[in-house]
């Protein structure tokens, strides 16, 4: 876009009839625009000071999203800082007479598991219960910080 604008304006100052130049307002924008994408990636691509932590629940789509997700983080060289999984119901509160779904659930969420240790091997950070009542308030952020952050 910079080439494109330098180009219009040399054309422009050819067919002016006078020599005074103009400030370009779009030129100053175009070049201040570059210089904030360049610390931009200066600091997105900064192993010290940034890394992307990806979510996922035990399941295939996003796994298979967060796989994609981190490929290309590590095409542009941008550090990933870990897996965290959310959502994994915890096989001690199965009963004998819980639900067949639920039973089913933990089962799919084991074999999902075992892809994620293979696909993230000592990148998962974290695993993160299913809890009773969705993470909202002080409480419940709590919790899921202590999940996370043990």
């Amino acid at each position: 876009m910079m080439k494109s604008r330098e180009e219009a304006r040399s054309l422009r100052d050819l067919l002016s009839f006078t020599k005074k130049k103009e400030a370009d307002p779009l030129m100053d924008y175009l070049i201040s625009f570059r210089e904030r994408m360049d610390h931009a990636r200066e600091l997105l691509t900064d192993p010290q000071r940034t890394a992307f932590f990806f979510v996922t629940l035990p399941e295939a789509l996003p796994i298979a999203v967060i796989t994609r997700f981190i490929n290309w983080f590590h095409d542009f060289g941008i550090p990933v800082g870990g897996v965290i999984v959310n959502m994994l119901i915890d096989k001690q509160s199965l009963a004998p007479d819980s639900a067949d779904f639920v039973k089913n659930r933990v089962a799919m969420q084991e074999e999902h598991m075992q892809t994620i240790w293979q696909k993230f091997d000592g990148s998962v950070r974290a695993i993160v219960p299913l809890y009773e009542n969705e993470v909202r308030g002080p409480q419940m952020i709590g919790r899921m910080a202590e999940a996370v952050f043990q």
